[in-house]
């Protein structure tokens, strides 16, 4: 079988760049011509393994950086929106996107903000908002969204924010240095009777936790009021260089980052990795062991891709009971829909149906990865019978050939092709023809369309 060619020349002009290195300074490290490395930059050549090597020897770069990144979950982006019906006549071919993804980037993500802007403004038509018609409705991305996509295009993974969480737990559980650090600065943390998960009086130096709330939350809660008393030069900073285009979105942000450093306090990334590798990945185990909760856990398991130190490359997600993904990330191949829900025949959807079960999945898109899939519902308690339960399952997973690392694949056959269940990622740009599942056309097929026979679907899918 062919090997692969690696082209890789955004990465190499990002890694120039960080170096604050000249083409000539970084041809001669790398033992190149000068020609060559511009032709390797451009794309016009594949990095050569000489090159690979002498990345990890002059520099120690991770390698495995050059074959990830954002090209792939920019080409499903991509599709996705060229699967809006405005596109159906004069989509491009998959090889054209890769090219974009690839040689041009900026131009992919602008792309992908433009048809998003244009969506937003068309729902607003939809639904006869006048925003439109006021004065200053410019239509933009909503801070949300923004703020989603930020994490999803750094994997997830903020190496400032994580060490410096990394750093303020190393002498003690975070409880207690999360404790220490509040009563050198004076604040008392009571826990109360209250609906609101956390509330900070900074004037009367009151922290209040809500008692309601699960042991794992309110330690959580803690970690991340933590974070914004001591790590406003560093969120500041991040947040700066995300250059979000409204207040609003850069608000948002700083929660999230917040939120980031709490669950990299609760869950250090080091102890966490090697206790993580010695249960092989037992989600239940890692719970218990680190007082958190069975949704972070999962989450911070798609997080570890600290450089030079990455664990196993997992995907999560979160949906509701409609389906709706309210989380997502993947430092897999595999990717979300941005728009609307997951596909029907994921197991994640099922987990609603066995409260407090891990359901197992081997799964397989149309690209021909497969997957192993653990879902559980993670329904969360009010606290009281007359408060909501809010009501979601989430799902962890990583490419099959990562089983052996995991407790859930001991008895599972994944040497049985037959045992993989076919899923998808948005119905408009799966192919394949005979999924009884599918709600619209695939958007690069052409139908058949027989008026005096019907199968599962009212058309045929041309193959």
């Amino acid at each position: 079988m062919a090997t692969q060619k690696l082209y890789a020349g955004v990465k190499l002009r990002e890694t120039r760049t960080r170096l604050g290195l000249t083409q000539k300074a970084f041809a001669e490290k790398l033992g190149v011509s000068l020609p060559y490395l511009n032709q390797m930059e451009n794309n016009n050549r594949p990095v050569s393994t000489g090159v690979v090597l002498a990345l990890a020897q002059e520099f120690g770069f991770d390698v495995a950086e050059l074959s990830t990144g954002d090209a792939e979950r920019l080409v499903t982006d991509m599709r996705e929106a060229l699967a809006d019906p405005v596109f159906a006549d004069g989509a491009p071919p998959v090889a054209d996107l890769r090219l974009v993804a690839s040689n041009a980037p900026a131009l992919a993500r602008a792309f992908l903000e433009l048809h998003r802007a244009y969506r937003q403004g068309h729902e607003q038509l939809a639904s006869l908002d006048e925003a439109l018609g006021r004065e200053g409705s410019s239509v933009q991305a909503s801070p949300w969204e923004e703020v989603r996509d930020f994490f999803h295009y750094c994997d997830n993974y903020i190496d400032a924010v994580d060490r410096a969480a990394e750093h303020f737990v190393r002498d003690a559980s975070p409880e207690l240095a999360a404790q220490a650090l509040l009563e050198r600065r004076g604040i008392s943390v009571q826990h109360v009777d209250q609906p609101n998960l956390r509330g900070f009086d900074a004037a009367a130096g009151c922290l209040t936790l809500s008692s309601l709330a699960s042991p794992a939350t309110r330690r959580f809660q803690l970690l991340h009021q933590v974070a914004l008393l001591t790590q406003s030069d560093l969120l500041d900073a991040t947040l700066d260089f995300a250059r979000f285009q409204s207040d609003e979105a850069r608000a948002i942000a700083r929660i999230g980052l917040a939120n980031y450093f709490a669950g990299a306090a609760l869950l250090p990334y080091n102890r966490f990795l090697e206790t993580a590798r010695q249960t092989r990945h037992d989600v239940e185990r890692l719970a218990d062991i680190f007082g958190a909760s069975i949704e972070q856990v999962a989450h911070r398991l798609s997080t570890l891709q600290r450089p030079g130190a990455k664990g196993i490359p997992f995907f999560f997600v979160r949906v509701d009971q409609a389906g709706t993904i309210t989380k997502r990330h993947s430092a897999t191949r595999l990717q979300f829909a941005r728009f609307g829900g997951a596909c029907p025949l994921w197991n994640v959807h099922r987990a609603f149906e066995t409260p407090g079960q891990f359901l197992r999945q081997l799964a397989q898109t149309p690209d021909g990865v497969r997957y192993i899939s653990l879902a559980r519902d993670v329904s969360k308690s009010g606290g009281s019978f007359a408060a909501p339960i809010r009501r979601y399952a989430i799902a962890l997973g990583c490419e099959v050939k990562h089983a052996g690392s995991l407790v859930y694949a001991d008895d599972l056959d994944v040497t049985n092709a037959a045992a993989f269940e076919p899923i998808g990622i948005s119905c408009r740009i799966c192919e394949r023809p005979d999924c009884h599942q599918r709600s619209v056309p695939p958007l690069e097929r052409r139908l058949r369309i027989d008026p005096d026979a019907r199968g599962v679907l009212p058309y045929e899918i041309e193959r």
